[in-house]
């Protein structure tokens, strides 16, 4: 008995050493867990709350786990260690180290901070001289802000030296390099390679661009009673590369507009700077997309004109590389972006079971815009992939039932992605503001189902559906737009049908902004108006329509990250959030 109360006693001794390290640190603790219960030597320890792993089942792969994990411990003997799995544990320290970095970042915006109020005093008494020429005020005034806590104290390089060398000892190996490529990873320096780069793909692409249209218009492919197979190759494989291609540049200019009024969008949609694109690099993909995809139109239409029978395997191949090339292992052409790409696709393909983040939302909205590229897709998987372009002619896709059906299907698909996203946040979140936000892609959903079934059947009832399903989508997009997305026509707001927070300085480039895109939302209006056009006119007519979107889509993507960024200031939000991996457990 005496040697159990001696063990006691010192048990509570170290809890007692630890716990007040921790209080020094600022931890509080509810209950007093761990003090001593009653007094003398007999008193009786209260240990902490017991606590567990517990990793979310944000998406498939957790959820199985977890299940399995379940399992394995019910059919457990009595009195055996509870099972945990290896992955589990793999999870909780990512959360942890993820963790340890977004603590070391707060540190050291809370250094920076203080640093820069320390400035602002002195450049605030500085001009207090200026004006008053009361420099012995000034004197009192600075020697008080010397010696304030915030520039005095140095808790916060305790802290920060404290989290850097316990990240050290437990994620890095103590390896400082690899410690800090962590905690403050840094940006890659610019170099005027990329700059070159973009302009030599720029210009090679003009120059092919212009032989091409010289040879195709010497060929006579382009006349009426030109080759209409070779047409439409050309005109899905070319209209997919440069839709992409467009985006991309579109996408160039965000971040170029992103970076000269400071909106931080790698902390908005979780991306590593290090490793995130820069307004160059999106130049640059764009450039070299549209270099490779004429490069390849010439050589097919040179070995067509020579009579080679293997000439409309060119863009088959062309899409075959470009293929390799997105799932290349090898750490070229922006590696990182190309898997963090396919990983946001793969959470929006299998939505509603992946955790919604806000890349994840932001490119199913841009999916939206992109429809006609899912149809070019379509197509070139049917005409390259199904073996039709050595047996069949063209018309085998484009006629055929199941053809026109996929279509259809194709046409929902990125309205659906983007429903069951609404709906995941619904259910985590309890906003009702997510299942609104649901019912205007389930509206955008009806509308297209209804001028599809019109192209089918042009009869004056479905011109009607159209119209009216059409506009009251088009009203809830808009509505949607201006006010939840943008965050204008707030109430009482110092701008008229704006809101108080702008980052443009000229207020009328919002307005400007707010009619662009009321025109460019209603581009669906050219279905009714059944125009009387050739059929290349006709391409060309669908191509502008699907380009006009992507720039509209591309110019809401600017004011979508504005209004964001705003929202984040003014809740004082510059760290992210990371919830520990533990539950605590109820002891006897």
């Amino acid at each position: 008995v005496e040697l159990q109360q001696a063990q006691m006693t010192e048990g509570a001794a170290v809890a007692d050493e630890v716990m007040a390290a921790l209080e020094r640190n600022g931890v509080s603790f509810v209950g007093l867990p761990g003090k001593k219960e009653g007094s003398g030597r007999g008193g009786r320890l209260q240990l902490p709350s017991t606590v567990r792993i517990d990793i979310p089942a944000s998406n498939p792969g957790r959820a199985a786990l977890k299940v399995w994990e379940e399992l394995v411990n019910v059919l457990r003997k009595d009195g055996a260690a509870a099972f945990v799995h290896r992955k589990k544990v793999q999870h909780a320290e990512k959360n942890i180290r993820d963790a340890f970095m977004a603590l070391y970042r707060g540190l050291e915006l809370l250094k920076k901070f203080s640093s820069l109020n320390v400035k602002a005093f002195t450049k605030i008494l500085k001009k207090f001289v200026k004006v008053s020429e009361q420099q012995r005020a000034t004197d009192l005034f600075s020697q008080k802000s010397k010696r304030s806590s915030f520039s005095t104290s140095n808790k916060v390089l305790q802290l920060s030296d404290e989290v850097e060398s316990l990240f050290l000892k437990n994620f890095a190996g103590n390896d400082r390099m690899v410690a800090m490529k962590y905690l403050n990873p840094q940006r890659p320096k610019n170099t005027h390679m990329i700059t070159f780069l973009v302009g030599l793909f720029t210009g090679t692409f003009v120059s092919l661009f212009i032989i091409y249209a010289i040879l195709a218009h010497v060929s006579g492919i382009f006349a009426s009673a030109g080759n209409t197979a070779y047409m439409e190759i050309v005109y899905h494989v070319f209209s997919m590369f440069a839709l992409i291609s467009l985006h991309c540049f579109l996408y160039g200019c965000n971040l170029f507009m992103w970076k000269s009024t400071r909106i931080n969008q790698n902390f908005i949609f979780d991306f590593a700077p290090n490793t995130a694109l820069t307004h160059r690099d999106a130049f640059l993909m764009s450039a070299s997309i549209m270099c490779t995809v004429v490069t390849a139109l010439v050589i097919n239409l040179f070995l067509r004109n020579a009579g080679a029978s293997y000439a409309n395997a060119v863009p088959g191949g062309l899409i075959v590389l470009s293929a390799g090339l997105l799932f290349c292992p090898f750490n070229v052409f922006y590696r990182s972006t190309r898997y963090c790409f396919m990983r946001i696709m793969r959470n929006i393909i299998f939505s509603p079971f992946y955790k919604v983040l806000m890349a994840d939302f932001f490119m199913a909205d841009q999916l939206t815009s992109q429809i006609p590229l899912l149809r070019h897709m379509e197509f070139a998987a049917c005409y390259f992939m199904a073996g039709s372009f050595r047996a069949n002619p063209y018309e085998t896709c484009t006629n055929s039932q199941q053809y026109k059906h996929l279509a259809y299907a194709i046409s929902f698909l990125p309205y659906y992605w983007r429903a069951m996203q609404c709906l995941r946040r619904y259910f985590e979140e309890h906003d009702i503001n997510q299942l609104a936000n649901a019912g205007k892609y389930v509206s955008a959903m009806v509308a297209a189902a209804v001028r599809f079934k019109y192209s089918a059947t042009p009869t004056p009832f479905w011109v009607w559906l159209v119209l009216i399903s059409s506009s009251g989508a088009t009203v809830y997009q808009l509505y949607w737009d201006f006010v939840k997305d943008w965050g204008f026509f707030t109430p009482k707001s110092k701008n008229l049908w704006l809101r108080d927070g702008l980052i443009l300085k000229n207020k009328f480039t919002y307005y400007i902004s707010m009619m662009l895109n009321l025109v460019l939302r209603l581009a669906w209006t050219e279905s009714v108006m059944k125009i009387r056009v050739s059929k290349n006119e006709t391409r060309l007519l669908d191509f502008s329509l699907a380009s006009l979107e992507i720039i509209r889509r591309g110019h809401w993507n600017f004011y979508r990250l504005e209004n964001e960024h705003l929202n984040n200031v003014g809740k004082f939000r510059a760290v992210k959030t990371v919830p520990l991996p533990f539950c605590e457990l109820e002891t006897d």
